[in-house]
């Protein structure tokens, strides 16, 4: 009974399962990058990946009062999700340098907070370049491959430019959920605009062929029971 009392939260009848599932990782892990971002209010924030966790932690960064988001993505369809969700500035790694581009949407600056939400030394390296000093590094994604993650020795002002890493596991838990669902009750954020495909259960393996090679331009894929 305690644990259920810990970690089952009642759904509001106001808020479709096809919304609420979000809540259990892409919802709580993106806005995790937010929290622990420590965006001030009217702050800049540059999220790097418009993936369902990069466009959580956009919606996030809106949330809690960002002044500037700037989201880093190249496909055109996470491009258009992540201007709905709450970017301002769109900057594709594809056509221009991202450093140079946010540098200079900042003033020369740098953002106050980089949300790293895909896993990558490059992108790691990118963060710690763009974000100014005393400012916060927050890192969501996962990094499967490599033996380091590496920090560029003069963009961290040879360790004495006070940027702080920040990093974090989905945070679970009733208390989370039941805050996170009187968003989704409120209206303040709709994620099934991310749900790009549906499967039945009996087609889970198609479901997580498409999701794995990221095929017809997929975002999130929905399996439903019935």
């Amino acid at each position: 009974m305690n644990e259920a009392d810990a970690n089952l939260a009642k759904i509001p009848d106001g808020v479709p399962d096809e919304m609420a599932v979000y809540c259990a990782d892409m919802l709580s892990t993106g806005f995790m990058g937010a929290e622990n971002g420590d965006i001030p209010m009217g702050g800049t924030v540059a999220v790097l990946a418009q993936g369902p966790v990069g466009l959580m932690a956009t919606a996030g960064a809106k949330l809690r009062g960002a002044g500037l988001v700037i989201g880093v993505e190249s496909v055109p369809r996470r491009q258009k999700l992540a201007r709905f969700y709450g970017a301002d500035e769109i900057v594709d790694f594809t056509t221009e340098d991202v450093v140079e581009r946010i540098l200079d949407l900042t003033q020369g600056q740098g953002v106050d907070t980089a949300i790293e939400a895909l896993g990558a030394d490059a992108t790691f390296q990118t963060a710690i370049k763009i974000t100014k000093p005393g400012g916060t590094v927050s890192n969501t994604g996962y990094y499967g491959e490599g033996d380091f993650v590496r920090i560029p020795r003069l963009e961290w002002g040879v360790g004495m430019a006070d940027k702080t890493i920040t990093t974090g596991l989905c945070p679970g838990g009733r208390l989370r959920m039941e805050r996170l669902l009187r968003i989704l009750e409120g209206k303040r954020l709709d994620p099934t605009q991310m749900t790009t495909h549906t499967f039945r259960f009996d087609e889970m393996e198609r479901a997580f062929e498409v999701a794995d090679k990221k095929l017809d331009d997929v975002v999130k894929v929905l399996i439903t029971f019935s």
